[in-house]
């Protein structure tokens, strides 16, 4: 007697124990948990991206001012440099940037010798 009841508790346990896990394991895979699960791991991968693109930022910040030391580029500029030299850069950009201008003048296509009609059959 003590068997039987002993066989019929421990069938109904694991009956009860196999549906729970077969519920919770549907539940996971509806569209709305799948869904989920990959937008917290979308969010989650972004933040590690972010904290690793802040780490090479601070890496390389951190770099150029070994650098800047080791080049000299952090001292005050001394008297071999012209004062005026900031000026003679930015003269010459002015011109370059004028020159470009000139050849790429595009105000002359569409005049009257070649007429632009995009309703036109050809």
């Amino acid at each position: 007697m003590f068997r039987r009841t002993f066989w019929f508790t421990a069938g109904a346990a694991a009956g009860v124990w196999a549906t729970t896990k077969v519920h919770t394991k549907l539940r996971q895979l509806t569209p709305e948990s799948l869904a989920a699960q990959a937008a917290n791991r979308a969010v989650d991968a972004g933040h590690r991206l972010k904290d690793f693109a802040l780490d090479v930022r601070a890496g390389m910040a951190q770099r150029e001012s070994e650098l800047g030391e080791v080049l000299g580029l952090d001292a005050p500029a001394g008297p071999e440099l012209p004062a005026n030299r900031r000026l003679a850069v930015e003269a010459r950009a002015e011109r370059r940037s004028d020159e470009y201008r000139q050849d790429h003048d595009h105000s002359d296509r569409f005049n009257s010798r070649t007429p632009h009609n995009r309703n036109e059959d050809h």
